[in-house]
């Protein structure tokens, strides 16, 4: 009886824990107008270096080197997309310029801060090499 009471916490814990991780990783709701944007300078050398400086100022604290594991990321409550995965590396370079420069919830708006199209291409551009 032991065994079976333990068993079936457990499956409630894990069930709960689960519902719980994804409750919070919620579908980004991109405008079409961003959707259907393109790089305003595709991925060259340059750009993918100016956007790898760019990404460890504004990014890295947060996302890590793409997997959403650097230092900041455990005090989030929101999970954080693997930059480096199939499902993230399929999303349209537009969509990724509105979730990373418009941001929502803990994702904070960055127009201000990189406020130059080429930079925010750049980081773009240099998210797609992770």
């Amino acid at each position: 009886m032991k065994k079976f009471l333990f068993a079936a916490l457990t499956l409630v814990f894990a069930m709960s824990l689960f519902s719980f991780v994804a409750a919070e990783k919620k579908a980004w709701d991109v405008p079409a107008k961003y959707k259907a944007m393109k790089a305003v300078k595709k991925g060259d050398k340059e750009s993918i270096a100016l956007g790898k400086t760019l990404y460890t100022k504004y990014c890295k604290s947060c996302h890590g080197m793409g997997k959403g594991d650097g230092p900041k990321a455990s005090s989030m409550k929101t999970a954080m997309d693997d930059f480096t995965a199939p499902a993230f590396k399929s999303i349209p370079d537009g969509s990724k310029y509105f979730m990373s420069f418009v941001g929502r919830d803990e994702m904070p708006n960055f127009e201000k801060k990189i406020a130059d199209e080429e930079e925010r291409w750049a980081i773009v551009n240099f998210m797609n090499t992770l």
